[in-house]
């Protein structure tokens, strides 16, 4: 009784199911983690596509500035107060 239905069990094709999903798995968790990693902006979009940077705020600036010790601490909360006006969290960088 020798059918097509059992020939003597699966033979060495059977390991190819497991290495099959773990192959995806694998894919799905490296893809995530890319998309995680890179800002939520996928791994299709290269951090090296010529992108310029962004310029930093001018908030930001100021406070490198007071931090390297350019400018003292009334010289920096006096612009803080100026720029915080111009472009801090309230408005949308025009005149109020």
């Amino acid at each position: 009784m020798n059918t097509l239905a059992y020939s003597g069990g699966p033979g060495p094709w059977i390991l190819l199911f497991p290495l099959f999903w773990a192959a995806v798995v694998i894919g799905g968790v490296t893809l995530l983690r890319r998309t995680v990693r890179r800002g939520r902006r996928g791994p299709w979009q290269a951090r090296t596509t010529g992108e310029t940077p962004a310029e930093p705020s001018p908030i930001s600036r100021l406070g490198r500035r007071f931090a390297a010790g350019e400018i003292d601490e009334d010289e920096y909360w006096r612009r803080l107060s100026v720029l915080d006006e111009q472009f801090g969290r309230g408005s949308k960088g025009g005149v109020a």
